[in-house]
């Protein structure tokens, strides 16, 4: 695919390429843990989380708080110029937010998709009874969910996978319930559970690449006094 500092086409040869290097870390990391971003036509850099766009493309690997750092010292315009090979592209100036922005949309209708598919369910007491029967593979819970409900259900949860006393539990993801249900087209979605492997690791991958780069510094509010940190729910072996 060229030196790793060269942009990439999106020809057939480097969508099969498992690997990209950042242009900012140096890191080599797949596809699917990074963020493309595309130049277009008109020089203009955006964001392409979906790595859909045509033409070429840079990666990157860091965090937001890295990267506007990167942005305001001129580190990101360098790499871009190296990468690309060209003076001729224009950086926005919020261009995190638009990553941050995107990466959001990817994961919430990633939900929509499963929702629709009925990999996914919502409601307490159907999540409770699947997770006790061992069928959720992966349980989420809104930023602005009440800690007892949470707590109830990380607890059918490891009923189900027998790992009573453990810390296994659900992951608390930077979107509340009303951006849930308008992402679901259901109403008070406070908490979710996937059921089926693939499900759960199509939805893990989405969230992850959204809360690592906004640097799982985000909050709401609870409904309680107390809060729970995110916390992943690990899906291998499933």
């Amino acid at each position: 695919m060229g030196s790793d500092a060269e942009p990439e086409e999106d020809t057939k040869a480097n969508k099969h390429d498992p690997e990209r290097r950042c242009i900012l870390s140096g890191v080599r990391a797949s596809r699917e843990k990074l963020i493309r971003l595309a130049l277009g036509p008109d020089g203009s850099i955006a964001p392409d989380v979906r790595a859909r766009a045509p033409g070429r493309g840079a990666w990157i690997g860091v965090d937001r708080a890295t990267l506007e750092t990167a942005l305001s010292k001129g580190k990101l315009k360098g790499a871009l110029y190296r990468a690309f090979k060209t003076q001729a592209l224009t950086i926005p100036d919020d261009l995190p937010a638009r990553i941050a922005a995107a990466l959001e949309r990817d994961a919430l209708d990633r939900l929509g998709l499963e929702a629709r598919s009925g990999t996914l369910l919502t409601g307490s007491d159907k999540i409770a009874e699947s997770a006790r029967k061992g069928v959720a593979r992966l349980l989420l819970h809104a930023a602005d969910a009440g800690t007892d409900g949470n707590r109830k259900l990380d607890q059918a949860l490891r009923v189900g996978r027998g790992e009573e006393g453990s810390d296994l539990r659900g992951l608390v993801i930077p979107a509340g319930r009303a951006i849930l249900s308008m992402a679901l087209g259901r109403e008070n979605v406070v908490h979710i559970a996937l059921i089926t492997p693939a499900a759960a690791a199509r939805v893990t991958q989405a969230l992850d690449r959204w809360r690592d780069f906004i640097g799982r510094e985000w909050a709401i509010e609870p409904c309680d006094s107390a809060s729970q940190g995110p916390s992943p729910l690990n899906i291998e072996g499933f």
